[in-house]
């Protein structure tokens, strides 16, 4: 495959960066420890990094599997939500312990923060998190992120890292973010099982046969596989932040990426989006779906809102502000967006025309049910 070098990203050019670490490369799973020399090479690639001038944030697994020696429950292949809680609240003191000895012997401070989706969701907690995470990055701090999974939900929750780390990128306005993994990049097709599997170095843009390669969902609250590394692909780029799936077994693995190690970059977007409107596209958990008709498509792809009268159909469970899928009578995806009202009211003004709305619901409502500047196109 011939790839355009002028294209490629480097991460000595990078500004802010956001690392993302999966337990199976920080924690040694027979003895429920970090491993030390991997954690501590990986300091002195971020120590390199600062003193460059790029800021680091670090996306961390680990504490779950670090409280498993010291909770008994090391021989449970699968743990119960409230085991994995309780885990995690013995664990992220470990963590954090192991970040901020190895990142102060190098003079960095560690900063802990432990985010859930609803932390991302919502818009006030959104820019509470983004201000908090610029204000410790200005005191020169790293930031060490997990999920909180000591109080989310099975319903709620990430599930992995990737995304997680997707989205602090996107909050963060980082220019890259490096998904370190148990392989150098994405594949056609999964090199452990087909020899013929070709390495991509370079993807331009995410399309349905870039999607298919991610494989098969993984099954229940997994934790990430090439499917979720996609999808955290899709909300990075899409925020305008380049993203990188690269090897991070070995020693100094932010090193070699940055020399040029063999790895997959998945360039950003170049529209000019709003903040605002890139956290609605990056948005995890919808919570309803509106199937708009012809003319309503039309609409939208010139420009205006979406109004109650091109609504064929609403489902799911949303209140007013929430964020709902907008989709063609195909089933398709076309856009996103917060609705103006809640599910009950949206149906009764469903074919309806604003002049309607007052003697419908009893007060002079908004005239859309999406308006545009709380719309994305997909």
């Amino acid at each position: 495959m011939t790839v355009n070098t002028s294209l490629v990203p480097s991460l000595k050019n990078a500004r802010r960066v956001v690392v993302k670490i999966g337990s199976a490369l920080l924690v040694d799973p027979e003895r429920a420890a970090p491993r030390e020399a991997w954690l501590a090479s990986v300091a002195d690639d971020i120590a390199a990094l600062r003193a460059a001038g790029t800021e680091v944030v670090l996306v961390s697994s680990g504490a779950i599997a670090l409280a498993r020696h010291a909770l008994g429950l090391t021989r449970k292949a699968k743990l119960r939500l409230e085991e994995k809680q309780a885990a995690a609240a013995v664990g992220q003191i470990r963590l954090a312990q192991a970040w901020t000895s190895v990142l102060s012997e190098r003079g960095l401070t560690a900063a802990q923060l432990l985010l859930t989706p609803e932390d991302t969701e919502d818009r006030q907690r959104y820019l509470n998190a983004r201000a908090t995470l610029d204000t410790l990055l200005g005191l020169g701090c790293v930031p060490v992120i997990n999920e909180n999974d000591t109080v989310a939900t099975a319903e709620i929750r990430f599930g992995d890292n990737d995304r997680l780390g997707a989205r602090v990128a996107q909050m963060i306005d980082a220019d890259q973010l490096i998904l370190l993994s148990d392989i150098d990049g994405l594949y056609t097709a999964d090199p452990r099982t087909n020899p013929d599997a070709q390495h991509i170095p370079v993807v331009e843009t995410l399309t349905a046969e870039i999607d298919e390669m991610g494989g098969a969902p993984p099954p229940g609250y997994s934790s990430g596989g090439m499917r979720t590394k996609l999808v955290a692909a899709h909300i990075a780029t899409e925020s305008g932040c380049a993203m990188a799936i690269a090897l991070g077994k070995r020693p100094h693995p932010l090193a070699a990426l940055r020399d040029g190690a063999r790895c997959t970059w998945f360039l950003p977007c170049t529209d000019s989006r709003s903040s605002k409107k890139r956290w609605i596209a990056g948005g995890l958990t919808p919570m309803g779906d509106v199937v708009i008709d012809e003319g309503a498509l039309r609409a939208l792809t010139q420009g205006g809102s979406l109004l109650p009268a091109g609504v064929v159909t609403v489902s799911g469970e949303f209140s007013r502000g929430d964020l709902v899928r907008v989709v063609n009578k195909d089933g398709t995806e076309v856009g996103r967006g917060l609705s103006a009202y809640p599910i009950d009211e949206a149906r009764r003004l469903l074919g309806h025309r604003s002049d309607e709305f007052e003697e419908i619901l009893g007060w002079e409502g908004h005239d859309e049910l999406i308006h545009r500047d709380n719309l994305v196109l997909l």
